[in-house]
């Protein structure tokens, strides 16, 4: 479609009847994500605020479509790159926001960790190592104070606050040791998520939420019988890449819920459907 077809559909979305509305945002949402950047212009040149309103709502379409398009593609690969399915997730927020920010702020933590790593450390010495890194020296810490923010679920938000919610910071702290070639990974409990370190010789688990407290089997059995919850096998094992998204997903389902923004609720909860199946 030309730039004058463009701006003459554009123009006609101050009319009032209903239907040529719908006709006008048909056409346009079919044309794909490739509309977006004539529609932001189009924003910026007018001065109508119930135009601006109706592109605005046309963008984000279009902005969703594409990001359901780049969910099937990570799914596809079994949700391989952790980083890249949070980076999607961020960009539901942030559209506009680059693979590469979040790629480079990660790198500059494995730097530091790198650093401090020798040779033949034990696993309770490499812990204490990226323990130092991101609590001590980075300053990476729990929100408190802010526990239920969609910003903790947003790794990019994250990495410029340094702090986060257990998710968000395992997160982080996994991606990291994995980088490293650590055996590390996300472990979901309920109500807490917590990291593992597993390989052929032991088994332990770390609270980057406490940070990177180390604990036992035993304090996992402990803490599942206060809940009164049966020891199953999930709660003590690694889990995926896309079960760490999808809780990602539902941790901000309630954020937007307790700021009682319905119409994002009702977009995270279509994301998390596509990416599981599962009805919230």
């Amino acid at each position: 479609m030309d730039e004058a077809k463009i701006k003459a559909l554009i123009s006609l979305l101050d009319d009032e009847d209903v239907e040529v509305i719908s006709q006008v945002e048909k056409e346009l949402l079919a044309q794909g994500g490739s509309m977006i950047p004539f529609l932001e212009k189009e924003w910026e040149q007018n001065f109508n605020p119930v135009v601006q309103k109706r592109i605005e709502d046309i963008v984000h379409l279009l902005q969703f479509i594409l990001l359901e398009d780049r969910f099937a593609q990570w799914k596809k690969t079994g949700g391989a790159d952790l980083m890249e399915g949070l980076w999607l997730v961020c960009t539901y927020q942030y559209p506009d926001l680059e693979f590469a920010t979040i790629k480079s702020a990660m790198e500059q933590i494995y730097y530091e960790a790198w650093l401090d790593m020798k040779p033949d450390m034990l696993p309770m010495e490499q812990v204490k190592v990226l323990n130092n890194v991101l609590f001590n020296k980075l300053k990476f810490s729990s929100n408190t104070k802010n526990f239920h923010s969609p910003a903790n679920s947003m790794i990019s938000q994250v990495l410029e606050s340094k702090k986060g919610n257990p998710l968000s910071l395992c997160a982080i702290y996994m991606m990291v040791a994995q980088k490293l070639k650590l055996p590390i990974y996300g472990v979901n409990l309920p109500s807490l998520f917590i990291l593992t370190y597993k390989n052929e010789n032991s088994q332990f688990y770390i609270n980057a939420f406490n940070k990177g407290l180390i604990f036992t089997k035993e304090d996992i059995d402990n803490y599942l019988h206060q809940l009164n919850l049966a020891p199953i096998d999930v709660f003590y094992q690694p889990c995926s890449n896309i079960d760490i998204v999808a809780r990602v997903l539902r941790n901000l389902i309630i954020s937007f819920e307790k700021l009682s923004e319905m119409e994002r609720v009702d977009d995270v909860k279509k994301m998390l459907h596509f990416l599981t199946g599962e009805k919230y």
